[in-house]
């Protein structure tokens, strides 16, 4: 009788569940028996000791792994289980777009209410890597900021091996600036080539570069754009960016 007892066990196992719909549930730290408690409420599952059966077969001590997961519509108390187990947590991305600023960047990070914790400082500009970054609930702000700045040096360092010697460029640094300047000169990526060879002989007759652009960053650093024209007196007025001045 035990081995019929086993087999309609896992027969039970194997059936479709009771969710109606896909349901991503938060399961923080505890036993397993807290873990059962809370699927069942959140109606995952609707035998929690078989559950906890499973999950004890399944070779799961003490504690299954927290996060966050999503469970499909009609998912087995295996499929659970396995969920659990393998720590398959739900990903969220967090999408950093071309061209915005340091300071765009930290403003995006502080609105989004699934990452935690404060941002000490405004990164320096130019430190973080545009790019789809994936995380799971519970990651901090200032680890999504380091991973940009990682992933930042080894793109800036991989480009600027591959770069052609004879440009008028001394360092990565140096040649984020420039790619900068240029990808705010036009929205057009087929026109950057144009403009950066524009860019790379005034460099080399050291001749101003004269970028609007770097005119607006001036008058308002990483907040974005001007929301006007240039004036005429902003064009000869003096900042640490200006390139009409400098």
């Amino acid at each position: 009788s035990a081995g019929v007892g086993f087999v309609l066990g896992k027969q039970r196992f194997d059936l479709p569940g009771p969710l109606a719909g896909e349901k991503v549930v938060n399961i923080p730290r505890g036993g397993v028996r807290d873990t059962a408690d809370l699927l069942e409420r959140e109606g995952v599952i609707d035998q929690p000791y078989l559950f906890i059966a499973g999950a004890l077969l399944f070779k799961a001590r003490n504690e299954l792994k927290s996060g966050e997961y999503r469970f499909s519509q009609h998912a087995s108390l295996h499929d659970v289980v396995d969920t659990i187990i393998e720590g398959k947590v739900v990903q969220h991305d967090f999408t950093v777009a071309e061209g915005l600023t340091s300071d765009q960047i930290v403003q995006r990070l502080l609105e989004n209410d699934i990452l935690t914790g404060n941002i000490r400082e405004i990164p320096r500009e130019g430190t973080l890597l545009p790019e789809t970054y994936k995380f799971t609930r519970g990651a901090t702000r200032e680890q999504m900021i380091q991973r940009m700045q990682r992933e930042e040096r080894r793109a800036a360092q991989e480009i600027w091996e591959r770069r052609v010697p004879d440009l008028p460029i001394r360092t990565p640094e140096q040649l984020v600036v420039l790619a900068s300047i240029i990808e705010k000169e036009t929205g057009k990526p087929e026109e950057r080539t144009r403009v950066a060879a524009v860019f790379v002989n005034r460099l080399r007759q050291r001749m101003k570069l004269q970028s609007d652009p770097t005119i607006i960053y001036g008058l308002v650093g990483g907040k974005g754009s001007l929301g006007r024209p240039i004036q005429r007196a902003e064009i000869e007025q003096p900042t640490p960016y200006n390139t009409y001045v400098i």
